[in-house]
């Protein structure tokens, strides 16, 4: 930039120079008549030169500004409605067993010999003592627990017994071992029954008896029993004084895997909300599949119904996990009242 300046200021220097010395030359001297010459004289004019002019303003950069693109219009798509999760039954829940066993060999009646002493006395603590020595020795099984609960059932079958004057695990009025133990309280998975008549020589001589008879045998050596009741008494039978004895076996409820019952009740009621969402949203998809997808109102409909698709959907995630989980326990529980019904057989 500063060179053409320098140019500039030059050339301006030049044409004035020129200026003034034409004008001292023609103009101040005198005219002279010059002498005609054959050939005539060539006058060379010089090209005038018009110098470009030079801005002292700096010269601005110009930038190129994008043009704004216009997005291109389409038509709005329709919304999608989402799938509800199907159940397909597996919001169905197991049902625990509500098989009860109950274990009853013939009673045990003995015949008085005259060598039998008639002033013996059994308890219930010697039965109960000899009843695990026998478990022990055989096969080493674990003693049984004393339950109050059965001794009272035991109580009650021999002075049933006596009143009603019978020697069978079933009253005359129909009530069985099961019975008993319901009617005292005794939630049990298995309960079993030991019976026996007469004049023994001592609680060892009276579980010497059971041993040595098939059925009472396998009775008192069930594994599957965890608890014992046992009464022990004398009165008049068939019109003579003798010994009536009741062992009463159980393996409790307890002793089987927990059934959750709140989980059941929530399933229930999870159960209960499905069932009602389900109807809902049944109704709202039959409503949108009426429409035309080109209903200004199509979107905003599909959209509430997806709103509700997603919390219906979880809940029945959590349902199916809560029922997976109560199954498990059920069929767990179920195996052991299986189980423990192998005595029975």
């Amino acid at each position: 930039m500063v060179a053409n300046i320098i140019s500039f200021i030059v050339g301006i220097i030049a044409l004035v120079g020129a200026g003034i010395f034409s004008y001292l030359q023609f103009g101040l001297s005198e005219p002279r008549i010059a002498a005609p010459t054959t050939t005539p004289a060539v006058v060379v004019v010089p090209k005038k030169v018009s110098p470009t002019p030079v801005s002292k303003t700096p010269t601005e950069t110009t930038i190129e500004v994008p043009a704004k693109i216009t997005p291109k219009q389409e038509e709005p798509k329709a919304s999608t409605a989402q799938a509800p999760v199907p159940t397909n039954g597996s919001l169905v829940t197991k049902t625990p067993t509500t098989v009860q066993n109950v274990v009853e060999p013939g009673p045990l009646r003995i015949t008085v010999s005259p060598s039998t002493p008639t002033g013996t006395t059994l308890s219930v603590r010697g039965v109960i003592e000899y009843t695990n020595g026998a478990r022990s020795l055989n096969g080493g099984l674990p003693a049984l627990i004393e339950n109050s609960t059965l001794d009272r059932d035991a109580q009650i079958k021999l002075e049933d017994m006596f009143a009603k004057q019978y020697f069978e695990h079933e009253s005359p009025t129909g009530v069985g071992p099961s019975d008993i133990a319901k009617a005292v309280g005794y939630n049990f998975v298995i309960v079993g029954e030991n019976l026996a008549l007469g004049d023994f020589a001592s609680d060892e001589k009276l579980v010497e008896a059971w041993m040595n008879s098939p059925g009472h045998r396998a009775n008192i050596l069930n594994e599957h029993y965890e608890e014992i009741g046992v009464a022990v008494g004398r009165g008049m039978y068939e019109g003579r004084l003798t010994w009536l004895a009741v062992q009463a076996f159980g393996m409790p409820l307890s002793s089987c895997p927990a059934i959750d019952t709140q989980k059941k009740t929530q399933i229930d009621i999870n159960n209960l909300e499905v069932t009602s969402r389900a109807a809902i949203l049944e109704s709202k998809k039959a409503f949108i599949e009426a429409l035309p997808t080109n209903d200004p109102n199509y979107n905003t409909y599909v959209n509430e119904f997806n709103a509700l698709v997603q919390p219906y959907n979880a809940l029945v995630v959590d349902t199916r996990t809560m029922v997976v989980e109560y199954n498990l326990t059920v069929q767990a529980f179920n195996n052991c009242i299986a189980a423990a019904g192998t005595a029975t057989h």
